[in-house]
Parts: C-alpha cells; sequence; structure tokens
C-alpha cells in the first residue's frame, strides 16, 4: 500500500511537469515578442538553470530526508513545486519566469527522497523491480502530462501552469494524509552540510567502493541517453520530415514502451538474469539501440527499434539502483539517491548543449561530411566505454561485494 501511494506521488508529480513541458517554449517566445531565435536561447538557459538547481539540491533534499524522515521532504517539495507554477502562470517578465523555474529546480528534486522511500520499504532483493515502477510512474506522467498540456495551451498559454500548480496542492494534501513515513527516528542520520552538496554528497559516497565505480558507469551511460532526449524532434524533422503530431506521436509510444519494460518487464528479466547481467546486456543494447537510430532509412523502422528499449537502460537503470541501494545502509539511503540524482541532473545540464552542438555541426556546411546520425553513433560510443567500465568493475571481486557478483 505504502509503495503505491508514494508511487500516485510521483506519477501526479510528474503529470504537472509534463503539462508544463510543451508549452513553456511558447511563453518564453511570448516574452521575446514572437523572436523564435531568441526564444530558443533564452530556453536553452531556462532549461539549465533548472537542471543545474536540481543538480546542486538533489543531495540536499536526500540528506534532510536522512535526518528529519522521508514524508516531510517529499510534502515540502510538492509545496515548493506548485509555488514554481504560480510564479510562472504569472510572471510579468522573462527575470520571474527564471526565478518561478529555479524554485522548481530546487523543489522539483523529488527523486531522491523517493527512491529513499522506496528503498525503506523495499526488501533487498526486489529493490530492481521497484525501483522500475518509479521509473513507470515518471514515464507515464509525461505520457498523459504533455497532451493535455497540450491541448490546454491552445485555450490559453498560462493555463497548464495554474492547472500544475493547482495538481501539485492536491498532491501536497493527498501526501499529507495517505502518505505515511517509513524511516523511524532511530534509523536517522544527522544532517552535515559537507554531505549535502554534490561534491560533498559524492565524497561520502565513496567510502562505499562497491557504489562509487557503478555511479561511474551509471553516469557515462545517463550521458549517453540524453542524446536521444536533445535531439529528437531535431534529428527527427531532419531525416524523416516529421512535424509536431508524428513528433508527439513517437514520444507518446517511447514513453508507454518505456513505462511498460519499467513497471512490467523489470519485473521478470531483472530477477531472471541477475542485476549484473542485466546492467551489461541493457548497456549494449543501448548502444545498437542509438545506431540503429542513426541508419535506418524510414520514419517507421524508428517504431521497430522503440521494441527493444525495454531490454536497454530500462532495465539497466533500476538494477543499477538496486545494486548500489544495497550496499548502503538505511540511515543514508537518501545520501545515495541524493548524489546519484545530482549525476543525473549534472547530465542534463552539460548534455543537451553538447549534443544539440554535435547535431548542428553534422549536417552543417562546415562537416567534412553530411551525417545526420553522428550524435546517435557517438552515444552509442559512449554507453559502449560504460559497459567496458561496468564489466570491468562488476567483475572485480575485491571492488564488489557478493551480492553483486552473481553467476
Amino acid at each position: 500500500m505504502r509503495l503505491a501511494v508514494v508511487l500516485a506521488v510521483v506519477y501526479i508529480d510528474m503529470l504537472g511537469l509534463g503539462l508544463a513541458y510543451p508549452i513553456l517554449p511558447k511563453l518564453i517566445e511570448r516574452f521575446e515578442h514572437g523572436n523564435t531565435s531568441a526564444a530558443s536561447y533564452y530556453y536553452g538557459l531556462v532549461a539549465c538553470a533548472y537542471a543545474a538547481m536540481q543538480f546542486l539540491f538533489a543531495p540536499v533534499l536526500g540528506a534532510l530526508s536522512d535526518r528529519y524522515g522521508r514524508r516531510l521532504i517529499i510534502l515540502s517539495a510538492m509545496l515548493g513545486m506548485s509555488i514554481n507554477y504560480v510564479f510562472i502562470a504569472f510572471a510579468p517578465s522573462l527575470i520571474w519566469l527564471v526565478v518561478g523555474r529555479m524554485i522548481g529546480g530546487c523543489a522539483g528534486a523529488t527523486a531522491s527522497p523517493a527512491a529513499a522511500y522506496v528503498a525503506d520499504i523495499t526488501e533487498p532483493e526486489r529493490r530492481a523491480q521497484s525501483f522500475g515502477l518509479i521509473g513507470a510512474a515518471f514515464g507515464l506522467g509525461f505520457i498523459t502530462g504533455p497532451a493535455v498540456g497540450g491541448f490546454l495551451g491552445t485555450i490559453d498559454l498560462r493555463l497548464p501552469f495554474l492547472v500544475a500548480g493547482g495538481l501539485s496542492l492536491a498532491n501536497f494534501f493527498f501526501g499529507w494524509f495517505a502518505l505515511a513515513e517509513s524511516l523511524p527516528p532511530e534509523r536517522r542520520k544527522a544532517f552535515a552540510l559537507s554531505r549535502a552538496n554534490p561534491v560533498g554528497a559524492l565524497r561520502e559516497i565513496g567510502r562505499y567502493p562497491a557504489v562509487i565505480g557503478l555511479m561511474a558507469v551509471f553516469g557515462i551511460a545517463q550521458f549517453a541517453n540524453r542524446s536521444g532526449e536533445s535531439i529528437w524532434v531535431l534529428f527527427t524533422s531532419y531525416r524523416f520530415g516529421w512535424g509536431p503530431l508524428e513528433v508527439g506521436v513517437s514520444l507518446t509510444a517511447f514513453g508507454i514502451i518505456f513505462a511498460i519494460g519499467q513497471a512490467g518487464l523489470t519485473r521478470i528479466v531483472v530477477p531472471a538474469l541477475g542485476e549484473r547481467r542485466a546492467i551489461l546486456i541493457g548497456l549494449c543494447v543501448s548502444a545498437a539501440i542509438c545506431v540503429g537510430y542513426g541508419v535506418v532509412p524510414k520514419g517507421w523502422m524508428i517504431y521497430v527499434l522503440m521494441l527493444f528499449i525495454v531490454f536497454g537502460w530500462s532495465v539497466a537503470q533500476p538494477a543499477m539502483h538496486a545494486l548500489m541501494s544495497r550496499a548502503v545502509p538505511m540511515n543514508e539511503q537518501g545520501l545515495l539517491q541524493g548524489a546519484l540524482a545530482s549525476l543525473n541532473n549534472l547530465t542534463n545540464v552539460v548534455g543537451p548543449p553538447f549534443w544539440t552542438a554535435l547535431f548542428g555541426y553534422s549536417i552543417s556546411p562546415r562537416a567534412p561530411a553530411i551525417v545526420p546520425g553522428a550524435a546517435f553513433f557517438t552515444a552509442a560510443l559512449v554507453f559502449l566505454i560504460a559497459l567496458a567500465a561496468g564489466w570491468r568493475w562488476l567483475a572485480a571481486p575485491k571492488r564488489a561485494p557478493a551480492h553483486m557478483r552473481e553467476a
């Protein structure tokens, strides 16, 4: 029951983000009097500011949840998200919109206390499946949110933000009555600023040799995974001539397949393969999918490749989370999840500028040859680097405890 409640909280939180996602660039364009070029530049800065705040505050929320309990921090973050949407809905200028998004970035780092909550209430051997369910809740929020947000945006550009704010506030009250505390007082850990920041959190996690190597693999793979998120619209429009409808359908299909993989197949594949094999096979499949995206000549083939996502990163990611969570004490799960969230957000800060620049160069006259799939080919190479690092780390007996070295 507690797992279902926290999944509902995560889903509603992501639904609010999804509502605002397709409208924010248009609102920025309105502030720039219809100048799409300037709006694109500012949208990139706004997205970077949001991700940077998440990078900085994810370990703070994780460490605070280790000290004061998961429930208080999750509820506070949801209240902060509602304030973020109100700021945007009534922002009279671009600067106030940026302030709102920065508040949202601080409060939007709910993934770390939510993941710590799941680790608290789930047996160690079942955590991969539970982390997969969190990923599915995220995916479902982004499936339903953009469609509803796009419809509301045709009525008024600010309406989706008002609705998202109302949802976040309703989510706060739902959590207040339905979300029980998962971390008892006797298992809590004192708060320290030295560990409640990205550098400090990573340094603290470095005390667990079985974790730090997998975190490096996670960071490399997540950076590669940002390639598709960053250039999907640009690539499919250039390569296949897709318009907004085709792109929207493809993103919805991706979200559905990813959610099915995390919610359903993870519960079957990870126990069957073991976490170590699930990680290595998932990274290998992810590299192959990226190569496929770069070479397919027809748009419909993209959907065939999407079917293999369920055996790629959507399986490897929760398996990594499960291995790392089992190597860390219960009263430091928030620290671990905060460090992971910061690492994830760091890839969200540096990834999009890198991948979009690479795509832009690969189709420009300055390139030696026009290769639209160059970014995907590079992402495949990065996934293979993560695969090699994971293979080496998981195979080292002195680094990996017994439960991480499966036959």
